[in-house]
Parts: structure tokens; sequence; C-alpha cells
């Protein structure tokens, strides 16, 4: 597939059609790789949980990982559910 380079301000770069966008399913952001005489373009995908383990572990060291509330609330009657 052959693209052309287009101005962007300063600097220049390449468009991306939708169907690519699509099919190599790229959102917002792409790694580039610069590899033997070749760029390539690889997406990125997101990690919606990264770095939570490490938040947590930093939460229960700081004793900042307690309940806002009870499990169980006083005036909960669970006979209604048997």
């Amino acid at each position: 597939m052959e693209i052309n380079i287009v101005p962007i301000g300063n600097s220049k770069g390449i468009r991306l059609s939708k169907s690519v966008l699509e099919r190599y399913r790229i959102k917002d952001r792409v790694e580039l790789i610069l590899e033997k005489g070749q760029i390539i373009l690889k997406p990125i995908r997101s990690k919606p949980r990264k770095g939570w383990d490490r938040a947590f572990k930093q939460m229960h060291n700081e004793g900042d990982d307690h309940l806002f509330f009870n499990d169980v609330f006083q005036d909960e009657n669970f006979d209604e559910w048997t």
C-alpha cells in the first residue's frame, strides 16, 4: 500500500484510513519501531488494570485499604431470600 506524506504544522505525517485503523484495532496510540531500514507501527493494546497491583500494595502498606461501610447492614434481613 502506498500512501502520501502530509504536512502537519512544522512536521510531516501519514494518514491511516478508517478501514486500516479498524482492521488493526488502532485507537489513540501506536508504538513506533525502527528496525533494519523499516518503520513499524504496532497497535498499543490498552491495559485498563495496569498498575493496580502496585497501587493496592501501597494502599495496604499505608493502612488505606479498609471498607468504607460494613459488608452487611444492621437492618439486613436474609430471611426474605430463602
